[in-house]
């Protein structure tokens, strides 16, 4: 009797040993397929705006000769477009993970495009002072993202114009809603030198033809586009015109006394 215990003991023991280590290859098993799943939140919504990096047609290769009066500030203004591009690259790291799927045109890419436009619009002024002032550069301020191309926020531009949705009525109601409002600038100068005064009202007037243009556009492009087709169609070129000409402004009244600042917050317009 005192010999058939041991035994008894022994095989409990081992009966128990062999469950307890196949719960714990199971605890194991279960871990591993846990920790290669990625979570509800973690690597899918940051693609949102990390891909890629933000690329920018070349300006210096598309100008005239420069005359030698203009040189300095054409070297300044070229050089301003090589920061402005790092600027929106170190954005774009710096938000990875932040916003929808339009982050990146609405947050980086438009006000990357108001920037360009005048500084390239300074470019063109600079030159024509002293000879023919070049035509069409502004087209070549709107960047785009390009790259990895991993998650939605490259695919979001080009899917405006290519995607079935783009056809339903709910994606295209924002182009036929309401009219574009844009801040008065008018209201919220200084006193106007008389030296600047023939820039200042030439400039005023084209904010409002620019208005009146991107009105009749919104018009005209009823029922075309997707859900963001006002935004990066028009409401975004409206806002680098825009920024443009309120740079004219403030530069000439800063030849005669001190230059306004923050008008540039006037440039943002949206659709009532």
């Amino acid at each position: 009797m005192s010999r058939a215990l041991p035994k008894y003991d022994k095989r409990r023991v081992a009966i128990i040993g062999s469950a307890a280590a196949v719960v714990l290859s199971g605890a194991l098993i279960a871990g591993s397929a846990l920790a290669g799943e990625p979570s509800g939140g973690g690597a899918g919504p940051r693609t949102l705006a990390a891909p890629g990096r933000i690329s920018c047609p070349d300006v210096a290769s598309r100008l005239p000769a420069i005359p030698a009066s203009a040189k300095a500030e054409v070297d300044r203004n070229l050089t301003l477009l090589q920061t402005q591009i790092a600027e929106a690259n170190k954005r774009l790291t710096d938000t990875a993970g932040q916003g929808g799927p339009n982050f990146v045109q609405n947050a980086i890419l438009g006000p990357l495009q108001g920037k360009r436009t005048a500084a390239i619009d300074r470019i063109a002024i600079s030159i024509g002072r002293t000879t023919t002032k070049p035509q069409g550069l502004e087209a070549l301020a709107a960047c785009t993202l390009g790259g990895a191309g991993t998650g939605t926020g490259t695919a979001a531009p080009s899917q405006t114009a290519t995607s079935p949705v783009a056809t339903s009525p709910v994606a295209t109601q924002p182009a036929r809603a309401g009219r574009i409002s844009c801040p008065d600038v008018a209201s919220k100068l200084p006193a106007i030198p008389a030296s600047a005064k023939a820039e200042v009202d030439r400039n005023l007037t084209l904010l409002q033809t620019q208005i009146a243009e991107a009105n009749k556009r919104l018009t005209d492009t009823a029922g075309q586009g997707g859900p963001n087709f006002v935004q990066n169609a028009i409401l975004g070129p409206l806002q680098g015109k825009r920024t443009a000409a309120i740079d004219r402004i403030a530069i000439s009244i800063g030849r005669t006394t001190t230059k306004p600042q923050g008008l540039e917050a006037l440039a943002a317009c949206t659709l009532r």
